[in-house]
């Protein structure tokens, strides 16, 4: 029976990766027409809407220190996250970010060692990690042999890595408590979007509603709101709650490889050698993170860590 929850666990966070890897085609189509953050806005209400509409029941927490760890979960992967990478994206290239965001698995891990103490990584771990963010490095350069720095694009793009990781660890805390996964992820939700509305103000939110007659908007808002967001953060968070934290965070070493084959498949852009050399490095990387060595350890850090 664990065995098979352990496969559903790896299924989910493979699906969830397969759909976000895709949604920069989404993002772009939707940003000819709306500004980055009335997108980020839009999609999560919609995906709010969704999860209510899903499961309309209340979540009842045991307190104040469980809405606050559910505040801090929305604030980290919903606020901060979106708007560090989507405002990195103005300032420096999309390749920088791309290999940036893909540390968050590290961070993770580091972030495991105080907080979760059964899922300390091991070796495996770090190789695995150096083996992907080579590929995914490869990737980033796809042929070009040049990756620019940019200070501050740069160190928006690290703080959103260093952001998910947190709210990987809170979601695994969160998962601990026994709570609906889609229950749980609605709630986060409502933090995020609470916390987004001074960043509405700031940023200039007035959205054209008309440019929603237009089927393409209406359809890529449609798969950011209720596939990448409502759906694929509910499969993602039951992820964490049945891998944990860290070899959840591993599949996002994937994001970069679905990218690029996407950008081949629909937008016919070209996959070089060094891409492709990329790829299979990061593929490494991932089996390094994800495989079970000693099984008795394994059963230990599968162990209640709360």
């Amino acid at each position: 029976m664990k065995d098979k929850e352990t496969a559903r666990g790896h299924l989910a966070a493979l699906m969830t990766i397969l759909v976000w890897g895709t949604t920069f085609i989404s993002t772009k189509v939707l940003l000819r027409s709306f500004a980055p953050v009335e997108v980020l806005f839009l999609r999560f209400l919609l995906g709010f809407a969704a999860l209510l509409l899903a499961r309309p029941r209340k979540l009842k927490t045991a307190g104040w220190r469980q809405e606050l760890v559910l505040m801090a979960a929305g604030l980290c992967g919903v606020t901060l996250y979106f708007l560090f990478e989507n405002v990195a994206l103005t300032y420096t290239l999309a390749s920088n970010v791309g290999v940036i965001i893909s540390i968050a698995p590290f961070f993770t891990a580091l972030l495991a060692w105080p907080f979760l103490k059964n899922e300390r990584p091991g070796g495996r771990f770090f190789i695995g990690f150096a083996a992907a963010i080579a590929g995914i490095a490869l990737i980033g350069l796809n042929g070009s042999l040049s990756l620019k720095l940019n200070p501050l694009g740069d160190l928006l793009a690290v703080l959103a890595a260093v952001v998910w990781a947190v709210y990987s660890v809170l979601m695994r805390v969160i998962g601990g408590w026994g709570y609906d996964t889609l229950l749980c992820t609605r709630r986060v939700f409502f933090y995020g979007l609470l916390f987004m509305i001074p960043a509405l103000f700031l940023m200039d939110f007035s959205p054209r509603w008309e440019a929603f007659g237009e089927p393409v908007n209406l359809l890529n808002l449609l798969y950011l709101g209720l596939g990448a967001s409502a759906l694929c953060f509910v499969t993602w968070n039951g992820a964490v709650r049945v891998l944990g934290a860290v070899k959840t965070s591993a599949y996002i070493y994937l994001v970069p490889v679905v990218t690029i084959l996407a950008s081949a498949l629909f937008l016919q852009e070209p996959v070089t050698l060094t891409a492709a050399l990329g790829t299979a490095l990061t593929l490494a990387g991932l089996f390094l993170s994800e495989w079970k060595g000693n099984r008795k350890e394994d059963k230990k850090n599968d162990r209640d860590i709360y």
